[in-house]
Formats: C-alpha cells, sequence, structure tokens
C-alpha cells in the first residue's frame, strides 16, 4: 500500500498553527482513508456524488466530508443530509438549492464562495465583481440553512511562483473586502482556502487557512 500515514504526517507537519488540512480523497480507495483516519485526520474531500455516498456509509461517522468539485445543482439533493462543507459555490442558483435542500434536512450547510482569479478558462468560479453581486443583492442574507464561511480558489497551473503567489495575495485581499463589508460581525467568515498538493507551500504564506491536498498524501489517483 502506498505509504499514505508517512505522507500525511509529512503534510502535517509542514503546515504551521491555524491551517487545517483538507485530505483529498477522491478516486482512492476506503483503506487509504482509514490510514490517515488512524493518524487522526478527520476532514477529506470528495467531488463525485455516488462515490462520497459510498464512503459515508462505510467509514467511521465522525469524518468531515467536503465536496471540492463543481456542484451541480441535481446533485445537492444527495450530499445535503450529511456533507459538512460545499467548497466551490459559484452561482447565486447553486446557493439557493443548497438552502431548499438544507432545509429539507433541517441542517446548515457551510458552504465558500468559489472565486475564478487564475487565468485558465477552465476553472469555475465566480469573477470578483461578480461575488460582489451577489452579496450586495442580499438574498443570502434570508437563508438560514446555509453559512457563508469563507472564500475557495485555485491558482493557475503555472510553474510561475511569482504568478501564483499574486493570485493568492488577489483572493486574501478579496477576503478582507468582503470581511469589511459583509461579514464584519460573523466570525464563522473565517477559512481561505487555498492551495493544493503542488502550491500548498505558498498558500500558506499567503492567508491559506485551509489547503486541500490528495496526491501528495495518497499518491497517483486510482480509477
Amino acid at each position: 500500500m502506498y505509504p499514505v500515514k508517512e505522507k500525511l504526517n509529512e503534510v502535517r507537519q509542514s503546515l504551521p498553527q491555524g491551517v487545517r488540512l483538507v485530505a483529498i480523497s477522491k478516486f482512492h480507495p476506503e483503506e487509504y482513508i482509514t490510514a490517515a483516519y488512524e493518524e487522526g485526520q478527520r476532514v477529506f474531500g470528495e467531488s463525485h456524488e455516488q462515490e462520497l455516498a459510498l464512503k459515508v456509509k462505510k467509514l467511521p461517522q465522525d469524518i468531515e466530508w467536503h465536496f471540492i468539485g463543481h456542484l451541480q445543482t441535481n446533485k445537492v439533493k444527495y450530499i445535503a443530509p450529511y456533507i459538512s462543507m460545499i467548497e466551490a459555490v459559484d452561482s447565486l442558483k447553486l446557493l439557493r438549492e443548497i438552502e431548499k435542500q438544507a432545509a429539507k434536512a433541517d441542517r446548515v450547510v457551510r458552504v465558500l464562495l468559489e472565486l475564478h482569479i487564475a487565468e485558465e478558462a477552465t476553472k469555475y468560479g465566480l469573477t470578483l465583481d461578480a461575488c460582489r453581486q451577489l452579496l450586495s443583492d442580499g438574498e443570502w442574507r434570508q437563508m438560514s440553512h446555509v453559512q457563508i464561511c469563507g472564500l475557495m480558489m485555485m491558482a493557475s497551473n503555472v510553474d510561475d511562483e511569482a504568478q501564483i503567489c499574486q493570485e493568492f495575495d488577489t483572493a486574501a485581499r478579496f477576503f478582507d473586502e468582503l470581511k469589511r463589508d459583509f461579514f464584519a460581525d460573523a466570525p464563522y467568515f473565517c477559512e481561505r482556502s487555498w492551495g493544493m498538493s503542488q502550491d500548498y507551500h505558498l498558500a500558506v504564506q499567503h492567508g491559506s487557512t485551509m489547503v486541500r491536498v490528495g496526491t501528495t498524501i495518497f499518491g497517483p489517483r486510482i480509477y
């Protein structure tokens, strides 16, 4: 088996205090998640509803599952009863559906707004202006089953560290703006989820409170 425990601990020891690790377990077998769980890891990230549903049934109930991929509105009803956080809310339509399905499940679902900062057309997310507009319109304030806890973004997949750092800094400054303008009295608006296997070392230097690391911990994905 891939040395999950050793790799997990290497990553955790490299993180400064106050930065949480989301172990990205999508396309990895349950025994890998169990190995990480035995080392005390409790937060895992998945991006496919059917795969996640199987794992939720078989693995310990105190795992905190984060949905990290692009989420279609018609899939929300399946994960709303148990998901801890949806990290990639990229539209008001999706936010409305999460509110609707969380209400049915009598839960409050924590979410992050996904920003599109990277210079790549394949990335999902809200532009900074679209995110400002969504919050300014104020409909989210009436949603009692959704809690907006912060921002999520992915930096460009490039070798240019200066560009990656610039994108992280853009996200960090934007977080500060939204905190000031919309969430000044909301202590739960505190998460800055950026940094993955290839760039999390940079992310923690640029405001990240939560890194999403998969390949470094679990090895190549098993499809």
